[in-house]
């Protein structure tokens, strides 16, 4: 896990990629930490509170499943126990990586607030026109990562002024005039940047590259002043780093011991040692980035002083004499003036004698 400040902070997505087997979940938590990521992430829901039986699934997931089903079978079998998931977190410790879940109904946030006392919490795209959860999340005082998959500008104001609601108003249900105000709220701003995160995302398993739109983020973080991420469900791991380069300060990347294991989002998903090449990649892109100054580093200086052009003489020159284009040259060396400078000293006397080849001061 990286303990730099100002670090990206990976989080390896699990998601339900355990297949609802338990010791899956676990080899899935010892490649997250192997492969140096921040933080393991699963999905905590209850299926009756989260679907009717009747809701049929997304073209991805029949796609990516080959079958015909309803989602309501098809999440009974991915669902983790509350019992399952204190032994995942505990096992994660153990390995030195943050466990988190994403909530997906107010029984499994109550859940994963009141006893799993998670640092933060992740609210998944789809969750985010679920006001109930949304309030609830809010007045949990946590730190709040929110995806923005298959929204608008519009749809994310919405959500996020039931946030700033929740995070000032412990006891009201929200009213729409009271939402309508909350942007013209200094507190309710501050609380919104003192605690969330929003996460551009392409709610499309797997992604391609023409819907990526990394521009987005950008226009979430001049729209709503906030701390942007990226959620990734392309395939491979250039779009991801690619993200960081542009400023991410969260990257969530689904993964999988094996693309070709049956589930939903094994085929978005990166395999570990993919996983592994993706976190070294950021890292390196967060070096690489550096602080935005420009100026020379140690190395350059070095290196300059063998490679930048200085003024020499081409030819002996006495004192006084007149520096011309026959007897001023500028080349590689170790001492003189900047090349820079030959106009400059151009028809102006020496004042000093100079041997042939020697750095003009």
């Amino acid at each position: 896990m990286n303990t730099r400040s100002d670090a990206v902070f990976i989080i390896a997505e699990a998601g339900v990629n355990h297949n609802g087997d338990l010791v899956l979940a676990k080899q899935l938590i010892q490649a997250a930490a192997a492969a140096g990521a921040d933080a393991v992430k699963f999905q905590s829901f209850v299926v009756d509170e989260l679907v009717t039986p009747e809701v049929g699934m997304a073209d991805y997931q029949r796609r990516n499943l080959d079958s015909e089903q309803s989602q309501y079978e098809m999440l009974s079998r991915l669902a983790l126990s509350f019992e399952a998931q204190r032994a995942l977190a505990l096992y994660a410790a153990e390995q030195g990586i943050m466990w988190l879940s994403s909530p997906f109904d107010l029984t499994s946030l109550a859940f994963l607030v009141d006893e799993m006392h998670l640092s933060l919490l992740k609210i998944p795209s789809g969750e985010l026109t679920n006001g109930p959860l949304l309030l609830a999340a809010a007045r949990s005082s946590l730190p709040l990562i929110v995806s923005t998959g298959m929204a608008t500008l519009e749809d994310i104001q919405h959500a996020l002024a039931i946030l700033a609601f929740g995070a000032l108003d412990k006891t009201s249900a929200p009213t729409p005039e009271a939402l309508g105000d909350l942007f013209n709220n200094p507190a309710a701003l501050a609380a919104l940047r003192q605690r969330v995160t929003l996460l551009h995302c392409t709610s499309e398993y797997p992604a391609p590259a023409d819907s990526i739109n990394l521009r987005a983020m950008q226009t979430l973080r001049e729209h709503f002043k906030l701390p942007v991420g990226f959620s990734d469900h392309s395939q491979g791991i250039h779009i991801p780093v690619a993200a960081a380069a542009l400023g991410a300060c969260v990257i969530e990347k689904h993964f999988t011991l094996d693309r070709q294991l049956p589930g939903p989002d094994h085929l978005a998903s990166l395999e570990p040692d993919e996983l592994g090449q993706m976190v070294r990649q950021i890292r390196e892109i967060e070096l690489a980035v550096g602080d935005g100054r420009k100026q020379p580093t140690a190395a350059e200086l070095n290196t300059a002083a063998c490679a930048r052009r200085r003024l020499v003489a081409l030819r002996p020159i006495a004192e006084g004499e007149c520096f011309n284009e026959s007897n001023l040259g500028v080349r590689r060396h170790h001492a003189g003036r900047s090349g820079l400078d030959y106009w400059q000293l151009l028809g102006r006397p020496a004042g000093r004698d100079y041997q042939a080849g020697e750095g003009i001061a």
